[in-house]
């Protein structure tokens, strides 16, 4: 009989334990094992050489943290059950199982406005009836219909294990280390009061860290202004890419991102769309974008040339919109110099916004040593939760080099 209780070496987390067989059996899935093949930052590492990491490794890593954060809580007296654990390490293990090519770049581009979470959740289905039944709590538990909320919010929430892997794994691969959390601290504050998650009142500085770490990481990586227009740009190649085929023009691609290409309706999923999504991945995408390069699509090659050979157009970040007048004039410059009359399909603006604190959606509470609960943001002890509680948006104007 094969031994499932296996232990794998990660570089962030150190030695992660397979702690239930069924948990195995779900890695060693199909639908699971595509997420080696999905990066965890899109193209990222364009900016960042070394962020190649892969929703694989953040699903793995995510389950270890979601171990350890019960361990802590069994210790400070929360009754789970052994059934409750596998059910929290599945559904955290399989969070992103519904991801796309290149993460969240082409959530809407594929299917419509069908994200991930929703793709996730018909493929835990899916897999629930391959396993007999035995996913029901764990997808019980991601939807947040499971009695007991903390393990809702240890899956999603302001300060669940998923943005507690993610954040240190980025971190680490991008060589970025405002963006590094002291998971460990963070996980030994935990508490459940009333079936609802709570922090330990003395780590409460622990928690603003991990809140401006997340602030940090957003600005300086995941909205750098070369980063959002990378994954802008990505948008663009398959939106141009599905224009053209909806003319009736032949595009060389693989023949699962051809389906998608030349399908447009997904009210409601086929057992075609499934089978042709799970087994679609950011190479089917990368091969298409190099076959691209050097179609007669003058539009389509620019677009793709600047993925392949990292030949990005000029960027202007700023805090305000730009006029319109801005832009139009470089719409204009571009199809002046390139003899083209659609230049607005390589000149635009973008705009990235960031809220590091909800007050309203699952805000963090805190409780002190009489058990009493109270927000984040009703501590007398919080010193940096005032930068926090305000929304940021830039804006990036983007255009040719060439029209300098």
């Amino acid at each position: 009989m094969q031994n499932k209780l296996k232990i794998i070496n990660d570089p962030v987390h150190g030695f992660i334990k397979i702690q239930h067989e069924i948990l195995f059996d779900v890695i060693e899935h199909p639908y699971f094992q595509r997420l080696r093949r999905i990066s965890q930052t899109g193209l990222l590492s364009l900016i960042f050489p070394g962020a190649k990491h892969t929703r694989f490794h953040h699903a793995l890593g995510a389950m270890n943290l979601m171990f350890r954060a019960l361990e802590t809580l069994r210790l400070k007296g929360t009754q789970i059950s052994k059934k409750e654990e596998e059910a929290a390490m599945l559904a955290i293990l399989m969070h992103d199982i519904g991801h796309g090519p290149f993460s969240h770049a082409l959530e809407n581009m594929l299917m419509d406005d069908w994200q991930h979470e929703k793709i996730s959740i018909l493929l835990m289905t899916r897999l629930n009836q391959e396993f007999g039944g035995k996913l029901d709590l764990a997808i019980n538990m991601f939807q947040g219909k499971y009695s007991r909320m903390f393990f809702n919010q240890l899956i999603s929430s302001q300060l669940d294990v998923d943005r507690m892997d993610y954040l240190k794994r980025d971190s680490f691969y991008t060589g970025v280390s405002e963006g590094s959390v002291n998971v460990d601290r963070i996980i030994s504050m935990m508490n459940v009061s009333k079936d609802k998650l709570v922090i330990d009142a003395k780590g409460i500085y622990s928690v603003e860290n991990y809140l401006t770490a997340r602030m940090f990481m957003y600005w300086q990586v995941y909205y750098h202004k070369t980063a959002a227009l990378a994954e802008h740009v990505l948008v663009q190649i398959l939106k141009r890419a599905k224009y053209l085929v909806s003319q009736h023009l032949e595009l060389e691609a693989p023949a699962n991102l051809k389906y998608f290409l030349t399908k447009n309706q997904f009210d409601e999923a086929t057992e075609e769309d499934i089978r042709r999504f799970t087994l679609l991945d950011d190479m089917d995408v990368f091969q298409a974008i190099k076959e691209w390069t050097e179609n007669p699509d003058f539009i389509l090659s620019k677009l793709c040339k600047i993925v392949i050979y990292r030949d990005f157009p000029k960027s202007i970040i700023s805090s305000k919109p730009f006029p319109e007048e801005f832009i139009k004039d470089k719409i204009d410059k571009t199809n002046r110099y390139f003899n083209i009359r659609n230049g607005e399909e390589l000149v635009g603006q973008i705009s990235r916004s960031l809220l590091p604190y909800d007050t309203e959606r699952q805000p963090i509470y805190l409780m002190d040593k009489a058990g009493k609960t109270f927000k984040l943001e009703e501590s007398e002890n919080q010193i940096l939760f005032g930068c926090m509680e305000n929304s940021t948006e830039k804006y990036i104007a983007y255009f040719p080099r060439e029209i300098l």
